[in-house]
């Protein structure tokens, strides 16, 4: 299979079908890297038709590297409310301070400097050489496995594991446009090669597509293994309704952020529960929630209460206010 003119053709693709997204925009050097390190950051987990308002408002009241080296924790976060993973905001700000302070305010341009940062690991790293600094590097995404998957029809656990599907990225060759190169390959797996019903009459390399030839679009995954844990979540009111949260030192999830008092329980517990039981899906969990209203309040009071009518002022995870709205 020849990919002599595959750059050509994904390229001019992406310059009359591209989507106009913020971090997209042509502006300084400095300005590219910082949009380019705020978005990767949030596109970790999190779809981009998500990311977009969340991206806008944070680089509007965040604006630069110094502004987020030194911003409040409570600004941060509440810039960060709602799209979840909380570690990531986290992760950003120390990596903020670190360029500022050892890498002289400049983002490294080099793997091994990325791989340093807090919360950049191996795809970000390419990730951000490749957009921010024009390095000939293909950034092994969700998007871009399921190209590569259909384009060589690759079915069996083997043809798909990892280490194959970076040597299979040689089929896409080199092009010195290799930041748009490495955001249009992601970009034909996001609006063409769809996970179902692929657009193959709009893709600019279905001829080179054995799964096009074979009339078949079915994608096999590694099974992902999701924990089921069990919880109950204690709901405690104050006589003007408020609920009382705390911040989460117990949990490996959501770390220091509120949420309601929280005990793992066991299976058969949580199937005697009468009360009411919500499901979230959270990472690799897939979290069983008993909830228990309690007319008491806890003997260990190192928490607060919250006012649910002005749900917009208080900086909550959205796990903690799917447990609101389930009791309100």
């Amino acid at each position: 299979m020849t990919n002599q003119n595959i750059p050509n053709k994904i390229l001019k693709w992406y310059d009359n079908n591209k989507r106009n997204l913020p971090w997209r925009k042509k502006v300084s050097k400095s300005q590219k890297e910082y949009s380019t390190l705020v978005s990767e950051f949030m596109l970790q987990q999190t779809q981009v038709k998500t990311v977009i308002p969340y991206f806008e408002n944070f680089t509007t009241k965040i604006p630069d590297l110094i502004s987020l080296s030194k911003v409040r924790d409570a600004k941060l976060m509440k810039c960060w409310e709602g799209l979840g993973y909380y570690s990531r905001a986290k992760n950003l700000k120390k990596t903020a301070k670190i360029i500022i302070n050892k890498f002289k305010g400049k983002l490294p341009n080099n793997e091994e400097g990325l791989k340093s940062l807090p919360g950049i690991g191996d795809y970000t790293a390419k990730a951000i050489m490749a957009i921010a600094f024009n390095n000939k590097i293909i950034p092994l995404d969700g998007n871009v496995e399921r190209v590569l998957k259909r384009v060589f029809y690759l079915k069996k656990e083997k043809e798909i594991s990892k280490e194959n599907l970076h040597k299979k990225k040689s089929f896409f060759g080199e092009t010195n446009r290799a930041s748009d190169y490495a955001q249009a390959i992601m970009e034909i797996g996001a609006l063409i090669c769809k996970p179902t019903k692929p657009i193959c009459n709009q893709c600019p390399i279905s001829r080179d597509c054995k799964s096009f030839k074979k009339n078949d679009f079915q994608i096999v995954k590694i099974n992902k293994f999701n924990k089921q844990i069990f919880f109950e979540a204690n709901i405690f009111q104050n006589k003007k309704n408020n609920y009382y949260l705390l911040k989460n030192r117990k949990f490996n999830f959501l770390k220091d952020m509120p949420i309601f008092p929280m005990n793992e329980i066991t299976k058969i517990k949580f199937r005697k529960h009468v009360g009411k039981r919500i499901n979230i899906k959270m990472s690799n969990m897939d979290m069983r929630i008993a909830i228990t209203m309690k007319n008491n309040l806890p003997e260990k009071k190192n928490g607060f209460f919250v006012d649910v009518k002005d749900l917009t002022n208080l900086t909550l995870p959205s796990f903690t206010k799917k447990i609101i709205n389930t009791i309100r």
